[in-house]
């Protein structure tokens, strides 16, 4: 439901109003009685849900399998740098224990 934006004519008392698209709109200003106006408001974000709404959602098929083989081929490289690293380690332990 939106808030809507009102404003008296004759006090200049203004103030916000939560209801229904479909509710009438308030007439008389609670203040002093007088006839208010309703104004033009700022707006809300526009929240997007479920799919469709991505760039990432009509991707062509060839993306994704080059995002695949991307991924594999970065993970796989991760794979070899924290074997290379372990190794490593493990040979500078010797060492630190040898002396």
């Amino acid at each position: 439901m939106p808030t809507y934006e009102y404003e008296c004519k004759d006090c200049g008392h203004s103030f916000e109003l939560f209801q229904s698209m479909t509710e009438k709109r308030m007439e008389k200003c609670p203040q002093c009685g007088g006839v208010i106006r309703r104004l033009i408001g700022k707006g809300t974000g526009i929240i997007f849900k479920g799919s469709g709404f991505y760039a990432t959602d009509y991707r062509s098929s060839d993306y994704h399998k080059k995002a695949k083989e991307e991924k594999a081929s970065t993970s796989e490289s991760k794979k070899k740098d924290d074997k290379k690293s372990t190794s490593e380690s493990k040979s500078k332990k010797k060492k630190d224990e040898g002396k």
